[in-house]
């Protein structure tokens, strides 16, 4: 009850997420057992259409410009030089198994340089075009707005190499002010980071060149705008300068990283109440512990555990929510949008977990520096929620993406429906199973779970033929990279349609059709379908049913 009125105390400062609302998890090469690098992102952003971005790469001619679009609205911006080469880009990695990714956390309006013609979306495509690590993609990332302005909003992310990762936050000086205010920390490379639209770096080490970079005047500037006031510049704090925390920031946002943490390090308990938004951050005697920046996890993190952390819905948790009633009578860990909603002149609001039904894309990035950046770099991708299909792996030394996760104007995109598009059928599938997922999703997740698990036992033979084709033919063995990512993808493609087909019959009218062991349908004795079963709704709903309309459907 008094965990209750705190948040009703608290809800009244309830404020709104931004409408890109992203999440990011980061692991260290050691962290990973000393095999990879990994980030990932889920990019949640309602009715935007997922898809890759591929750029090809090459020498420029000299003069050439680089026009600049709004990753989120097309809106163009400007052009600037164009570098004298570029570096092949898939997806959010280059060739040089470079990866950069984000997540929006806002902050102070007032900084957003509108003047500006470097949005966030842009800057990660420009530093993947031309860096070749990490520390050079954060340097091109911080020159080029000083140079032409940032106008986006605050930004955490994620920029890592086959050696390293790094989380970098900026966000901008204002209206005509080039430049921006950020700070970049390297993250052990024993130690995991997630950030999910709140600022995460406050105070960082300032004499710590070699794994701490921040923009010279940062202090002098949070100082001259009174968002700083402390008399030792140790106590800088970035996060509370530019992206003061409320309830929100940590109940929407820290709440996933929490989760994140929690599923790979097993000291996070004392960390709950903050992830449960119960005090104002802001209150000096709150009663509560603020997370690290990075944990060191309990055991390696795998590709597979990767993947699994991506599809978190705080199940087995404090904040698991699927008894409650939003949830529905089939346990659906997926609430409705707005975030927040009000009812009788009272603010509530819904859980946010990791993984969302507003999510049009999900990667998981993993690098390699124990094979060619051709074959070490790897981006697995899917469309739509994570949790509601299959990844496939789409190797940086590819030359092309596959087709069913392009964007084709008219044909397949957010307004044109296509079967040929991950995006579309992924959807199809998904939105089918929500409404009666604890029903139906078992079934998704049998035909998602071994696709994955035979497309990883695959993965290393195509990637032995590869290094084959490297020392024979090392003009050519990039096709190799090139067509098996094209084959899994139109084998997930072939699959999830099965599934739908599958969904369909099985699951028709809120009834399902019954299977023999085999898995194909039972037939009654002249061949039609044997009667279908009619499970009507999990005990558990038929007691609150019962509960809350007392006699009212009591039989007579």
């Amino acid at each position: 009850m008094k965990r209750l009125i705190t948040l009703i105390i608290i809800l009244s400062a309830l404020s709104m997420m931004p409408s890109s609302a992203c999440t990011n998890l980061i692991v260290g090469k050691e962290a990973s057992g000393g095999k990879s690098v990994f980030i990932t992102y889920s990019a949640d952003n309602y009715g935007t259409f997922g898809s890759m971005y591929f750029h090809r790469g090459g020498k420029h001619a000299k003069g050439e410009m680089r026009k600049i679009y709004d990753g989120d609205t097309n809106r163009h911006w400007g052009e600037i030089p164009q570098a004298d080469s570029t570096y092949r880009v898939i997806g959010q990695m280059n060739e040089h198994q470079v990866t950069v990714c984000e997540t929006t956390f806002g902050g102070r309006e007032e900084l957003c340089d509108t003047t500006g013609i470097i949005d966030y979306t842009s800057l990660m495509q420009l530093a993947l075009e031309r860096a070749t690590t990490a520390r050079e993609a954060i340097k091109i990332m911080t020159d080029l707005v000083a140079e032409y302005g940032y106008n986006s909003e605050g930004e955490s992310f994620s920029i890592g190499d086959k050696n390293e990762v790094w989380i970098m936050e900026m966000i901008g000086k204002g209206p005509g002010v080039k430049g921006a205010n950020w700070v970049a920390v390297r993250i052990p490379d024993d130690c995991i980071c997630a950030h999910a639209n709140q600022s995460r770096i406050t105070r960082f080490n300032l004499k710590d060149k070699k794994n701490v970079l921040y923009s010279k005047d940062i202090i002098k500037f949070a100082r001259a705008k009174g968002y700083f006031t402390g008399k030792n510049d140790a106590d800088f704090s970035f996060r509370d300068a530019f992206a003061p925390s409320d309830f929100s920031a940590t109940r929407y946002c820290e709440a996933r990283v929490w989760s994140l943490f929690n599923r790979f390090y097993s000291g996070m308990a004392p960390y709950t109440d903050y992830a449960f938004g119960l005090v104002p951050i802001t209150d000096p005697t709150a009663r509560y512990t603020e997370m690290p920046l990075y944990v060191k996890p309990d055991k390696p993190v795998t590709l597979e555990k990767v993947i699994a952390a991506m599809r978190d819905h705080y199940e087995d948790t404090p904040l698991d929510f699927r008894d409650q009633p939003g949830a529905g009578p089939y346990q659906m860990p997926y609430l409705p949008t707005p975030l927040s909603w009000e009812l009788d002149g009272q603010k509530y609001f819904n859980e946010r977990p990791v993984s969302t039904q507003q999510a049009s894309f999900c990667v998981v990035c993993q690098m390699r520096s124990n094979l060619p950046d051709a074959i070490g770099g790897i981006v697995w991708f899917t469309n739509d929620d994570p949790n509601m299909a299959p990844f496939t792996p789409v190797y940086c030394g590819s030359n092309e993406v596959p087709i069913c996760y392009r964007r084709i104007p008219g044909k397949q995109d957010d307004l044109h429906y296509s079967m040929k598009s991950a995006f579309w059928l992924q959807n199809t599938v998904s939105n089918y199973v929500y409404p009666y997922y604890s029903k139906i999703f078992p079934d998704l997740q049998q035909v998602r779970d071994s696709f994955e698990v035979a497309t990883i036992k695959e993965k290393k033979m195509i990637e032995d033929i590869a290094m084959g084709a490297q020392k024979t033919h090392p003009d050519k063995y990039t096709k190799v990279l090139t067509d098996y990512s094209k084959q899994q993808a139109d084998r997930m493609m072939k699959r999830w349609q099965q599934l739908f087909d599958f969904l369909m019959v099985k699951h028709i009218d809120m009834a399902v059709r019954p299977q023999n062991p085999d898995g194909t349908f039972k037939k009654n004795p002249y061949g039609l379908s044997a009667p279908v079963l009619r499970p009507g709704y999990p005990e558990s709903y038929r007691r609150r049913i019962v509960k809350e309309t007392r006699d009212r459907y009591r039989m007579k």
